[in-house]
């Protein structure tokens, strides 16, 4: 039971931190991340500000959250440790998830401190933000591995029959990563130079004298289509090879992606509206989530034998009168 009510909090906190993440995203979009002035961790020199602009009221309640954000993850570390014995697994991914939030919150300070927020349209924001997204995606498939593991699946298989998918689920990850990255560097600029029409945005795009962040909003579809097929032929070996375990969940994966892909071509259509790219980075938070599931259950899952296979066919066969 005790286990059991670890692995629902377990998630509770992946959940917040998914929550804490979009909220993150609107301090972005809405220009607010100087709403607490240079200051860090006080807000403008006040610990609660009493005369709050928005901007100022948006930037606090994220330092807020991710403050409890914190909290929340050390009383995993805390419960892991007594309901699990040492050398456990699920030890050291709640470890791995202090750290990642600990790192994520020095970043969050050197934004701040660096005046790297706002109208910031330099190299070291956008390189600050990738590997900020790197690490957010480290500590989300940290939680998933806790909340996951805690239920006691931690039995992974690494024998020839399993190495085509090691070697894929590693593949896809890494391209879902470098996905994600090429989408933080998008939506700055996209937040800083909101796009015009798509014949505007292929022209900036390719001018050699546009900016950096204009240019590069060109390379995250093509990234995000390497991505997407890396995970599609990862899914299609998970349903060659019958690993029921993770079957349910690579379905899951392939039908986020084409959310993924419709909502990006809707999106750009749109312009790029803040209520439209907080659900696509939502979206890429659950496929994520998705994914590192997917992952652990095709590792730890054993393949549907061909008997089996057979006897659910026949099941499934009407009988003839």
């Amino acid at each position: 039971m005790k286990r059991n009510n670890f692995v629902k909090f377990a998630y509770a906190v992946l959940g917040y931190n998914v929550l804490v993440i979009l909220w993150g995203a609107l301090v972005r979009h809405t220009g607010s991340g100087a709403g607490c002035g240079s200051h860090w961790p006080l807000c403008n020199g006040e610990v609660i500000p009493l005369s709050p602009r928005l901007e100022t009221i948006i930037e606090f309640v994220h330092r807020l959250s991710s403050g409890i954000s914190l909290a929340l993850v050390l009383g995993l570390v805390i419960w892991s440790f007594e309901a699990f014995p040492k050398g456990h697994a699920v030890r050291k991914t709640t470890v791995f998830s202090l750290l990642f939030t600990l790192v994520s919150a020095a970043v969050g300070a050197w934004l701040v401190l660096a005046g790297l927020v706002e109208k910031d349209d330099s190299h070291a924001r956008a390189i600050t933000l990738a590997l900020h997204l790197v690490n957010t995606f480290f500590l989300l498939g940290s939680l998933t591995l806790t909340a996951l593991w805690g239920g006691n699946e931690v039995e992974t298989s690494f024998d020839k029959s399993r190495r085509s998918i090691g070697w894929w689920s590693s593949i896809a990850l890494l391209a879902t990563i470098f996905a994600g990255m090429s989408g933080a560097v998008t939506s700055l600029g996209d937040t800083l130079f909101p796009p015009g029409s798509t014949a505007e945005v292929l022209r900036e795009g390719l001018s050699p004298t546009a900016h950096f962040l204009i240019r590069l909003r060109l390379w995250h579809p093509f990234i995000s289509i390497v991505a997407g097929v890396s995970l599609l032929i990862f899914v299609a070996l998970i349903h060659e090879k019958r690993l029921g375990g993770a079957i349910p969940y690579a379905r899951f994966v392939a039908t986020i992606l084409g959310l993924q892909v419709l909502l990006g071509f809707v999106s750009t259509w749109l312009r790029v509206p803040i209520w439209m790219a907080m659900t696509h980075l939502f979206l890429a938070d659950i496929l994520w989530i998705g994914l590192v599931i997917t992952t652990a259950k095709a590792l730890s899952g054993k393949e549907i034998a061909p008997k089996q296979v057979a006897e659910e066919v026949l099941v499934k066969q009407p009988t003839s009168s």
